[in-house]
């Protein structure tokens, strides 16, 4: 909940930002010389992308959340197996472990999205954030039958 709670203050914060920005953006068109318009444009262009890369986000949460939730009424989530330091951190050779079989498993059966999800989870719990996004990716165009590149 804590997570969700976040990520919607976030995400209320970055719509703020775009809002002024273009704001400024469009106060600076309405200047109405050559300078201001291009510079106007510019500032556009920034709130646009923002939120295309904001939506985008979203939905790919969602999507995973949503796998999350089936693979949970189905009994399949990962279970927490890793050890950890008296920190709280993972033990990196407990993670290594973990991952392992993950990655076994889903060579095995590498066009099933649970697999998939599972390793995106030990992608994440060894901290390697570009290849979980890629593995839950994949589990997504996979749930959804659409061809994925892993």
């Amino acid at each position: 909940m804590r997570a969700k709670i976040t990520y919607l203050v976030t995400a209320a914060v970055l719509v703020f930002y775009f809002v002024l920005v273009g704001s400024r953006g469009v106060m600076l068109i309405q200047t109405g010389t050559a300078l201001t318009v291009t510079f106007g444009i510019a500032v556009l262009i920034l709130p646009v992308i923002g939120l295309w890369f904001l939506w985008k986000n979203t939905q790919f949460v969602r999507r995973a959340n949503a796998l999350a939730a089936e693979l949970d009424a189905e009994g399949g989530l990962p279970v927490d197996e890793l050890k950890r330091l008296p920190s709280g951190r993972i033990d990196r050779d407990s993670a290594d472990e973990v991952f392992a079989k993950r990655k076994a498993e889903t060579e095995a059966s590498p066009d099933d999205w649970r697999c998939w999800f599972r390793l995106a989870v030990a992608y994440h719990d060894a901290r390697d954030t570009p290849r979980a996004r890629k593995a839950m990716q994949r589990a997504i165009a996979l749930h959804d039958g659409k061809s994925a590149q892993a």
